[in-house]
């Protein structure tokens, strides 16, 4: 079931919400210039063939722009501009037609406006036939068998965990220990945070892998699930110390250069490729969370966003254990979709790095494509994402969405860019206590 939603007020139940932080913000945030865009369709969708128009207007400091010049553009997302023009408002509004597609995809539809000497600019996309965008990538023939190899090799390495009390992210409801797990072979370690009530029981545990990047852990984005009777693990992927200053982490990440690419270290060969530690070091956090005492052993929940949510699909896909999947906007997806003429996912391959086009290397991003996962899961899955996502493109969230075949919902709020609101967090809580076993 899809629900469609332009904004989601916040919600009210038994569970407090203390660890987010609900500002009352400006859209967009602390700009002196408001964009209002309505597509003629009220939902941002469109039947393919279908011709789609958007009313704009502009306000400065709050107050209506009554003759302004826009100058616009249109086209495939992801891809060049097909429509190119400028129009003048009246009484503060212009209707622009922003034309078509032929096949289900996404149109950018990108705006301008000068006012005072500044040039500030908007975007938003429509979808056109979204629910039939199916992935370009392919799963291999021995899909399953590379990674059931994969994970037989990382279980023989010993699993050897060691815990200390972090006072800092610690209250008097919550206790948090930095974990140090050992990970797909000998003196291969990953670092994280758990989280739990100090009120001894049994508890849910989720598994909150990160987002892309090479920076520091914040444990305190999650607290609010130990409040509130949840077991949490946040871990980071590169074996690096979480206590580690911001500086220092800035120095490693520009080591690695930019655009995280610590993505394409070994891309040439699916043995080498940096991600196959990192998709065996979530199963062995997954070894690690049901150990654990406090553990009700029946709910083992995987959620995350962007890369967190690509590793949270894997995770889910990899391991019966997963009893539900919740993700945002997924990383990962349909990598080697931009040949084929269609959007691809985090981190565009094709686009923000050269040489990756290699038929040996799209290859190897099959194995690691978040839709080859999401094709195997078997439990409850509920997904979010936003229409104006940049980073992690609505076509490649349909595309995982689409071929999902296990029970699974999806919250769309096209409004949204690279980000979720602290009302859709709470709707996503809400959604995993109703599927807790008791």
């Amino acid at each position: 079931m899809i629900k469609q939603l332009l904004w989601i007020g916040l919600l009210t139940g038994v569970w407090v919400f203390s660890g987010l932080s609900v500002r009352g913000e400006n859209y967009p945030y602390r700009s002196d210039v408001l964009w209002v865009t309505a597509p003629d369709h009220t939902d941002w969708v469109y039947k393919t063939g279908e011709s789609a128009s958007i009313t704009v207007s502009v306000y400065l400091y709050g107050m209506l722009q009554e003759e302004v010049e826009i100058t616009y553009s249109a086209g495939p997302e992801q891809f060049p501009d097909d429509i190119r023009g400028g129009i003048r408002t009246k009484a503060g509004k212009a209707i622009i037609s922003v034309g078509t597609l032929e096949k289900p995809g996404f149109r950018d539809c990108k705006f301008s406006v000068v006012l005072n000497g500044e040039t500030y600019r908007h975007h938003l996309k429509i979808g056109f036939s979204p629910e039939q965008i199916r992935p370009v990538v392919g799963m291999p023939a021995d899909f399953r068998a590379f990674w059931e190899q994969t994970l037989q090799e990382a279980a023989a390495c010993p699993f050897e965990v060691s815990t200390r009390y972090v006072e800092q992210f610690s209250s008097p409801a919550v206790e948090c220990y930095e974990v140090k797990l050992q990970c797909f072979k000998k003196g291969s370690y990953v670092y994280g945070y758990l989280t739990k009530p100090r009120t001894p029981g049994k508890y849910p545990v989720v598994f909150n892998p990160p987002g892309a990047g090479i920076k520091p852990m914040d444990p305190l984005k999650t607290l609010y699930l130990a409040e509130n009777g949840l077991i949490c693990f946040n871990m980071e992927i590169h074996g690096l110390h979480p206590a580690l200053d911001e500086a220092t982490y800035r120095e490693i990440s520009a080591a690695f250069r930019e655009n995280n690419s610590y993505l394409v270290n070994g891309l040439d060969n699916r043995d080498n490729y940096y991600l196959k530690k990192v998709y065996a070091a979530c199963i062995r956090a997954l070894d690690y969370l049901v150990s654990l005492p406090e553990y009700d052993g029946k709910n083992l929940i995987a959620w995350g966003a962007s890369q967190g949510g690509a590793l949270a699909l894997v995770s889910a896909a990899l391991d019966e254990r997963v009893t539900l999947c919740v993700a945002a906007h997924p990383a990962l997806a349909d990598m080697a979709a931009y040949p084929a003429g269609q959007a691809g996912g985090y981190p565009h391959f094709f686009t923000k790095f050269n040489g990756q086009e290699t038929p040996e290397k799209i290859a190897v991003m099959a194995y690691y494509d978040a839709v080859n996962f999401a094709r195997l899961i078997r439990v409850p899955v509920f997904l979010t994402w936003g229409f104006n996502d940049n980073t992690c493109p609505p076509t490649t969230s349909y595309a995982v969405y689409n071929v999902i075949t296990a029970p699974k919902e999806a919250l769309i709020t096209p409004v949204n860019e690279h980000w979720i609101s602290a009302e859709t967090r709470m709707v996503q809580v809400d959604w995993i206590r109703e599927r807790l076993k008791k």
